[in-house]
């Protein structure tokens, strides 16, 4: 392997418009993506040579710009050749693919206004990540009830995905100190909304339910409610207070970083006997059995591959 190809095996990345070695992405600390959070993104998961769903992505990414009245000069058929060629570049089959669109900082000369700072595209393809490790994804997820609760919708919009993660971070460290692997927020109501990085599943008497506000519309979340549809499992996107997790015969999360994934503890509850139930391991097992058959996959044409900037 030559010394030139090799640099590109940890990682690429593109910040406008240029390619480089993840190694060598940075961006201005004067930024307002990065001083003010003011920042959207997506993330999509190659997995044997394929992104998968990778419309959904798109359509996502564009509407939570557009929600954020961000607007890079890159159309959506300009991010997905850009998505496509970061992988090309690194040669990956399975990666963790993102995409960022950041607001830069106002000129000196004009109003300090969101209105007057120029947008810009980041992207870059990793080695995939999953959100647990893979022990723990086989014996079941152990999470809490976290006593911080979710941002209200009405102060950020949890359906544009954004880095405002205090809440979930100061979640992440409470689970951390009780033993666990991850937490679940509630909304201010105490109705169950999502964790960090995943979506929240309860199955109770053989019905999938998810919550429908105070979530990021995860295209995972997505891809289980059209499983449930193939497989004929009746799936409610609604409220689902806290209690109905508690009391849930199942509970599962979904992520881009994993998939499917089962939980056999909740707080001091033991579900299942400790191992994923059922309908979570039918879910689990479909998922991957249907990205492998080449469900809403679009390959990658590493032949393609164009000479390094």
């Amino acid at each position: 392997m030559s010394a030139t190809a090799a640099i590109w095996l940890s990682g690429s990345a593109y910040i406008d418009g240029r390619y480089m070695p993840i190694a060598e992405a940075m961006i201005p600390v004067t930024d307002w993506g990065y001083r003010r959070s003011d920042v959207t993104y997506d993330v999509v998961s190659v997995w044997d040579g394929a992104f998968f769903k990778l419309d959904d992505h798109l359509r996502r990414f564009r509407a939570s710009m557009d929600w954020m009245r961000l607007h890079p000069r890159e159309s959506d058929d300009d991010i997905r050749g850009i998505l496509h060629e970061l992988v090309r570049r690194t040669g990956l089959r399975e990666a963790y693919v993102a995409m960022d669109c950041l607001r830069g900082a106002a000129p000196p000369n004009v109003r300090r206004h969101p209105a007057n700072a120029r947008n810009y595209l980041l992207a870059y393809a990793v080695p995939y990540v999953w959100l647990m490790p893979r022990e723990v994804i086989e014996r079941g997820a152990h999470l809490i009830v976290a006593s911080t609760p979710r941002i209200p919708e009405v102060c950020v919009n949890p359906r544009a995905k954004n880095f405002h993660w205090a809440d979930m971070t100061r979640a992440l460290f409470e689970a951390q100190d009780k033993g666990a692997d991850n937490p679940v927020l509630l909304d201010l109501e105490g109705n169950v909304t999502e964790g960090p990085g995943f979506n929240v599943f309860a199955v109770t008497d053989g019905v999938v339910a998810t919550p429908d506000r105070g979530v990021l519309e995860g295209i995972t979340r997505l891809a289980v409610i059209q499983l449930c549809d193939k497989l004929g499992l009746r799936c409610e996107t609604r409220t689902v207070p806290l209690k109905e997790l508690r009391d849930a015969d199942e509970i599962f999360i979904s992520s881009t970083a994993g998939g499917v994934m089962g939980v056999t503890r909740l707080d001091e509850r033991i579900l299942g006997n400790g191992r994923p139930g059922p309908v979570t391991e039918r879910l689990h097992e479909a998922y991957w059995r249907f990205r492998r058959e080449g469900w809403c996959c679009e390959p990658i044409d590493y032949a393609r591959a164009e000479a390094a900037e």
